[in-house]
């Protein structure tokens, strides 16, 4: 009987790459990121710090011009920025998103012209999925698009679009056939220059303050035929599965923000002096730290092992993607809560990152399905 003793151990080019990622999240993206929630403002820093590194959308395959990382290294990448500024890993997290269906379903064609300006840096890619009327329920969206000889013509709208009027290209999911709800939705790329396309004002929100959230309006825009991505009613079972990859870059967001929230938290109770020593000797203290690291690791296991399964496609890949995202993203809230509580008032302030973490913390919860539609997914698909 033998045993892989390397399967809860990273390789060293990962250990590597999160070195990497942590040196420049650390010297280039963190010195902003109070500044970026304070203003709303895209976090432009981080964006060309990325690109400059290359780890803007490290998951684009190397025939494209990416570096072709796998899952996990993707993971790892969000997960290092998202622990000094959760907007700013919303950049890799939301082109891979955005792109994910592309490399997915698109043609050969649609790969080269948007994967390769995506890889460069040239171009972001955004998804668009949801609708004022359809949240959770997304088969029930009303954006249409109607073939008219080469072309298909979209009217409707997109409701809560992140990075959108920043990002070129947008992935939208359109009712091709009424009749047939989810089998009748088809997917497309749009450009941000297509005539017609517009955006709403950007959403005023609790946190992730510095990725833009707009609505994003589709008024008789007509696009080539040839940017559909797949054949025509398979839009809804891609962005499906897209959702299943692309839910475990939420959990890496998630262990992120609460490593980070644990790091400081952890240094700022061996500082903080109380009756006549540091408040980190305090036994309450010790087990709410001792209980932060170890659902924070069991997080992390998790999200990792989901990565790997997404990297391989494994069967069991829905039921562990909607887990990973679940889990870590309660775990998440729960942490940066506990570290807000570790600094008492001070915690409470904009002096100390810990509110915004925790700010930023909650849409983890929400975002790319609620964790209440996450257990929906488990239960319908128990290993």
């Amino acid at each position: 009987m033998s045993a892989d003793f390397d399967l809860y151990q990273i390789s060293e080019e990962h250990q590597m790459l999160r070195e990497t990622v942590r040196g420049l999240a650390e010297a280039k993206i963190a010195p902003f990121a109070a500044e970026v929630d304070e203003q709303a403002r895209f976090p432009q820093e981080a964006l060309d710090a990325l690109i400059s590194s290359e780890l803007h959308a490290v998951h684009v395959p190397e025939e494209y011009g990416g570096a072709g990382a796998d899952a996990l290294a993707t993971v790892i990448v969000i997960e290092e920025v998202a622990r000094v500024c959760v907007s700013s890993s919303l950049i890799p997290a939301v082109n891979k998103l955005g792109s994910l269906p592309v490399i997915l379903s698109g043609s050969e064609e649609l790969k080269r012209q948007y994967l390769t300006p995506l890889a460069a840096g040239d171009a972001m890619f955004s998804y668009c999925l949801s609708e004022p009327d359809a949240g959770s329920d997304a088969a029930g969206m009303k954006t249409r698009a109607v073939r008219d000889g080469d072309d298909y013509i979209l009217n409707g709208v997109k409701r809560w679009i992140t990075n959108a009027g920043v990002s070129e290209y947008y992935t939208v999911m359109a009712v091709t056939d009424p009749e047939k709800r989810s089998k009748g939705i088809s997917a497309f790329v749009v450009e941000k220059g297509d005539e017609g396309v517009s955006f709403g004002a950007p959403e005023k929100k609790l946190g992730i303050k510095g990725s833009p959230t707009r609505e994003v309006y589709f008024d008789n825009v007509r696009i080539p035929a040839s940017r559909m991505i797949g054949a025509e009613g398979t839009g809804f079972a891609t962005a499906m599965k897209t959702l299943d990859h692309t839910r475990i870059t939420i959990a890496a967001q998630a262990l992120g923000v609460a490593q980070g929230a644990l790091d400081y938290a952890k240094g700022y109770v061996q500082e903080r002096k109380q009756f006549g020593k540091a408040i980190a000797e305090f036994q309450g203290i010790q087990f709410m730290l001792a209980d932060m690291a170890m659902k924070l690791e069991a997080a992390r296991q998790l999200t990792y092992a989901a990565a790997a399964k997404s990297q391989r496609v494994d069967a069991d890949l829905t039921f562990f993607g909607a887990a990973a995202k679940c889990f870590a993203s309660d775990v998440a809230m729960e942490v940066t809560t506990d570290a807000v509580q570790l600094l008492g008032g001070y915690g409470y302030t904009r002096d100390y990152p810990l509110e915004r973490m925790m700010r930023d913390a909650k849409i983890t919860q929400i975002y790319e399905g609620t964790n209440q539609v996450q257990r929906i997914v488990m239960a319908r698909n128990l290993p």
